[in-house]
């Protein structure tokens, strides 16, 4: 598992290039059918739109996909892709509308015009940064809950769930790197008392 970047729900943004309008509309997917999806949608709501050129990039099997949807051939829907490429972000459909206002923009000008409204569509997204995390859970008795806690924030372990009982039981999600350490500084913390069950290993937007 390595880490990546992708971007949270949907973005837009729009501006006006020699009275042609440009829309960019970013959305994460996590499959090819969720792309096409996006992309039929933004073509019935923009039926009267000039062009609605596409770009994905698909972090399984590494499917990178785009066209120029009528405009001259890699003007359009390479530049809208190159963004993508450049900027790391992965599991992301990426849908440049554009109004034709009546002045042509020649091959460079589309170029610029496609890969700016790609750009600050990106910019609008918040962007999740995806790193192999492990959610832990630990049982311990009251004793220790204030010296265990302590040492959270050292690794910048998330506690997603406290139950109080009879004992102390703590779900946690730590970046997958940190566990090992972790895992050791319990064990010498808690003099072997406290142990950190591992439950599963996921992808997690952790800093």
């Amino acid at each position: 598992m390595t880490d990546y970047i992708t971007i949270e729900g949907e973005a837009q943004a729009s501006f006006v290039e020699r009275k042609s309008r440009f829309t960019g509309y970013c959305r994460h997917v996590e499959s090819e059918a969720e792309a096409l999806a996006f992309i039929e949608a933004l073509r019935k709501k923009n039926w009267d739109a000039s062009h609605n050129v596409f770009a994905y990039s698909l972090r399984e099997g590494q499917l990178k996909r785009c066209s120029d949807d009528g405009e001259p051939q890699g003007t359009a829907g390479v530049p809208v892709l190159d963004v993508l490429q450049k900027s790391g972000v992965v599991d992301i459909c990426m849908v440049v509308t554009r109004y034709f206002g009546g002045i042509l923009l020649g091959a460079g000008g589309l170029v610029r015009a496609y890969s700016h409204g790609a750009s600050i569509a990106l910019e609008a997204a918040r962007k999740k940064y995806m790193t192999p995390c492990t959610r832990l859970c630990a049982e311990m008795d009251y004793s220790w809950y204030g010296k265990v806690t302590y040492i959270l924030p050292k690794y910048n372990i998330l506690v997603e769930d406290s139950s109080f009982t009879d004992r102390v039981t703590l779900t946690m999600l730590i970046k997958s790197s940190r566990k090992e350490t972790f895992q050791k500084e319990l064990t010498e913390l808690t003099n072997g008392t406290v142990f950190a069950r591992e439950i599963i290993e996921e992808y997690a937007d952790m800093q």
